[in-house]
């Protein structure tokens, strides 16, 4: 399962040490032996541990800029190329711009760890090169031709958020914040041709939109508490993509529109890696009503529905459901999930059709979580106890990031 990369600070409690920086960077002298130091001069080696007990398959590795600072300037981060050390194989790698002000933040590569395992790999430079359309395996956009949603997926799992134009439709108005769940069968990426067709609660064989968020918290959608009661804004009302692949996808949406009289804005940061059924959603947000130093009360969710299967653990900071989904024919069944950092949650409860959790972030802060899904049609997720296991190994990879270690 890749990991995300790192944005928060001061994240207390394992799954926070994770949330604040999901890959470790330690700058040590002598580590990872010869293999780990590089062959031709001008190298960097690369150490990387898996400390779990457990494998972990295409996972993302960051290296941040800051870690390479004074040996490889942020400027020619697109030029890394990154090799395995054992196999010689040069694996496909991308700089990350990940806040848009034009400089590269970190580069990102994936590589499978066996339970315990250290992997060496090494850093060159080479020639920028463009990725060829088939190394892409996430996408993301603004979809003005179907009332303003924005779209993005990966090589499993795809997703959409609501834009203006919907709530006017006249067809069918939605008002909503919610994230809304596509189920795919495919690796491929079919976000366009979806479109395209216009038919997609229908399974032409590759999946479809089958998933009814509504006004709900859908597959993870988050929202204020204000008074004790939950808070939500009406559909974004600008958004940008920040990385566009072939690994990563980030973009941003901005809520400034609150129902109930709220005034807030919400700039709402989506991460999605190739190979993870998992979006890291980071929101700030700016309240009107609060003093600048209070802490913001959040939570994030999944919609409830009708003879749903539901997981709430409260101190692991974890929800997750399995339902069947049936409003457009038979649908399969849908697990949806939110994994937090434990120590920041205060509360669960249900509201507005949704199971919540609950958090309380310091000020200054962005309230971050993990929330994806899985279709019992993919070929990953046969049952229940499928998704159960992947939310779990979720859980523990992000309370153990690997460790990465760069020899000087």
């Amino acid at each position: 399962m890749p990991q995300t990369s790192s944005r928060t600070r001061g994240a207390p409690g394992r799954l926070g040490a994770a949330l604040a920086t999901s890959v470790l960077l330690l700058l040590a002298a002598g580590v990872g032996g010869q293999d780990a130091r590089g062959g031709a001069a001008g190298d960097l080696g690369v150490s990387v541990t898996n400390r779990l007990e457990i494998p972990r398959l295409g996972e993302t590795v960051e290296l941040r800029a800051a870690a390479l600072a004074g040996r490889i300037p942020a400027a020619e981060l697109p030029r890394l190329v990154v090799t395995d050390a054992r196999t010689r194989a040069t694996l496909p790698s991308q700089a990350v711009d990940e806040d848009g002000d034009g400089r590269y933040d970190l580069v990102v590569f994936q590589s499978d760890f066996a339970p315990g395992e250290t992997r060496a790999f090494r850093l060159s430079r080479g020639e920028e090169r463009k990725p060829a359309r088939a190394e892409y395996r996430v996408y993301g956009r603004f979809v003005r031709e179907r009332e303003d949603d924005f779209a993005w997926e990966n090589d499993r799992v795809a997703f959409r958020a609501y834009g203006p134009a919907l709530e006017t439709f006249a067809k069918e108005p939605l008002t909503s914040s919610a994230v809304d769940a596509w189920s795919k069968s495919t690796t491929r990426l079919v976000l366009n041709d979806w479109y395209l067709q216009d038919d997609y609660h229908v399974d032409h064989g590759e999946g479809g939109d089958f998933y009814p968020a509504g006004r709900t918290r859908g597959c993870g959608g988050s929202g204020l508490v204000i008074d004790g009661r939950l808070a939500v804004s009406k559909n974004f009302r600008e958004s940008r993509v920040l990385a566009s692949g072939p690994i990563r996808l980030v973009f941003e949406l901005v809520y400034p529109e609150w129902e109930a009289g709220v005034k807030a804005v919400e700039r709402k940061r989506v991460t999605l890696d190739a190979g993870s059924h998992f979006n890291r959603f980071e929101s700030a947000y700016t309240v009107a009503s609060a003093a600048p130093s209070a802490p913001v009360r959040w939570a994030a969710g999944v919609r409830k529905a009708e003879g749903a299967s539901v997981r709430v653990e409260r101190a692991r900071g974890l929800l997750r459901t399995w339902e069947y989904q049936g409003r457009y024919g038979d649908g399969g069944h849908l697990g949806c999930a939110v994994v937090m950092e434990p120590s920041q949650v205060v509360d669960a409860t249900e509201a507005e059709g949704s199971q919540l959790l609950v958090a309380s972030t310091p000020a200054g802060q962005r309230a971050t979580y993990y929330a994806g899904s899985g279709w019992d049609r993919s070929g990953q997720f046969p049952d229940l106890e499928a998704w159960e296991r992947h939310v779990e190994a979720l859980a523990r990879r992000l309370a153990s990031p690997l460790q990465v270690e760069i020899a000087p």
